[in-house]
Order: C-alpha cells, then structure tokens, then sequence
C-alpha cells in the first residue's frame, strides 16, 4: 500500500482513528499543509480549498489480513474515505478509482485544456490510465 493524502485539519482526527481501527498501517507520516492564499491561482488537478490547512498523512507498507480481499479493498476504503472528509489524495498513490470517480475528483476540462496545449499527439497518455489502470 502506497498513499499519500490531505485531509482538512478539522476532520484528521477522524482519518487517524478510521486508519487505527479500519485499516491497521503504521507507521503514518503526518505533516500539515496550508493551501494558497484565497487570491492566488488554484491547480484544478490537485483540488485543495485555498486557504484551508490540512494534515497530509502518509503511510506505506503491507497490511496481513487472514481473509482472502479484492486487490486494492483497503486503498478503496481510504479513497471512500478521504472523499467523504474533503480530503484529496496525491495522485502517486495507488488509486482503485473508476473512472467517473476519478473524473468527478479531477478537473476533466482542465486537464483536458493542458494536454491540447502540451501533449496535443497524447504521447505521454491519459492521466487516468497513468493513475489508475494497471498493465
């Protein structure tokens, strides 16, 4: 399991508990972060709200579970998660998204705008199949 996500501050105790008790992985980086000022730019792939600070808490490792899971079922409860918090998650991290999720989560038009202007042959391929799909 490789994740890296941002959680408003108000709701980190929250994902620090549902990590503790729904997920089991230790141990967690935590390390607050502010996103820009209200004024300045926002980067609609990365969709944190300006002037909010969050706790980006990272953690890697394996988790044993005794019962057969789905690939990705505990990075699908942290997506859910996350979600549900107002967090974002780094899009390094192993994500299980399907697509709509992924696009409802990331700024399609945005980045539909920046691949016109800088991979308009789509050399470099589709940020969800960079992401997402598995080889």
């Amino acid at each position: 399991m490789i994740q890296d996500v941002d959680i408003p501050i108000d709701r980190a105790g929250e994902f620090l508990d549902f990590l503790a008790t729904g997920i089991g992985i230790w141990p967690v980086w935590l390390c607050p972060i502010r996103a820009r000022a209200a004024d300045a730019p926002t980067f609609p792939l990365y969709p944190m709200q300006q002037g909010v600070t969050y706790v980006n808490f990272g953690f890697w490792d394996v988790v044993l579970d005794p019962r057969p899971r789905p690939p990705g079922f505990r990075n699908r409860l942290i997506e859910q998660k996350v979600t549900a918090l107002g967090g974002v998650k780094s899009l390094y991290s192993e994500s299980y998204y399907s697509e709509g999720e992924f696009w409802a989560l990331h700024d399609r038009a945005a980045y539909g705008a920046l691949k016109r202007t800088y991979d308009p042959a789509n050399a470099l391929g589709d940020l969800y199949t960079k992401c997402v799909v598995r080889a």
